[in-house]
């Protein structure tokens, strides 16, 4: 709860339309909320502007759900990746207003729309391979307010289908560039453009690809010093240090 809602809720208190005993129940929840198996962080946006993420990978249905709706019922925009279709129906009871989306694995939820952005996030993919990881970038990015373009399947194997979008790589403030195999893509972008350039190794490949390792180890080794590196398949990660970026 930040200050615009503490605001309400003592105006809530004096206008009556809530009992001194419904607010004391409210703040009990600052700056957390223990639900028993999880600790809902509610003060998260107040301090770094962006709501608690849920990853859902390794919960139940159940808690995803619980922890979503508590979520919910204070904050305008809620995240979960790694999500199932399980967890999204547990979701979808409790708040129906609530979208799935099945490439990116997650779960939103999209009230506020204002855009704090201040330029565009591009999200590139290597291949169509590597567009889950991609798209799980490009709802974060969007609910964290931000204009975002997406191109896919533009890898080095076909450099001049990428040279041939050279005007978005352009416009953008901020790029995400996923790839797997041998990871070279967010070099080649890096040496095109003067902003910066957030590296995602995916783990797809062959064998010697090492389920993302060999992507990791060549996008650190990269000789573009505008390259930054996440760890593998984190395209959450990339689009949120994008964000944080793209509103400076």
């Amino acid at each position: 709860m930040d200050a615009a809602a503490l605001r309400r809720l003592f105006k809530d208190v004096r206008s009556r339309k809530l009992s001194p005993d419904e607010a004391v129940a409210r703040l009990r929840h600052l700056p957390f909320e223990d639900l028993g198996f999880a600790k809902v962080d509610h003060h998260r946006s107040l301090r770094q502007g962006m709501p608690e993420v849920i990853f859902s990978e390794g919960k139940t249905p159940a808690q995803v759900g619980k922890i979503f709706a508590r979520l919910a019922e204070h904050e305008g925009n809620i995240l979960a990746t790694r999500a199932t279709e399980a967890q999204f129906h547990a979701v979808a009871i409790q708040v129906p207003q609530a979208v799935y989306r099945p490439e990116a694995r997650a779960i939103t939820l999209h009230r506020n729309r204002r855009r704090y952005g201040k330029g565009i996030i591009a999200v590139v993919s290597a291949g169509t391979s590597d567009i889950p990881v991609a798209e799980e970038a490009v709802a974060t990015a969007e609910l964290m307010g931000n204009r975002v373009q997406h191109l896919y399947d533009v890898g080095v194997a076909g450099i001049h289908r990428l040279l041939a979008h050279r005007s978005l790589l352009g416009e953008a403030r901020v790029i995400i560039v996923c790839a797997g195999m041998e990871g070279a893509l967010p070099s080649v972008v890096g040496g095109l453009v003067g902003v910066p350039v957030i590296a995602v190794p995916t783990s797809i490949g062959y064998g010697a690809a090492f389920e993302g390792l060999a992507a990791l180890l060549g996008m650190l080794n990269s000789c573009a010093s505008n390259v930054s590196v996440v760890n593998i398949d984190n395209g959450f990660g990339a689009a949120y240090v994008a964000s944080l970026i793209n509103r400076k």
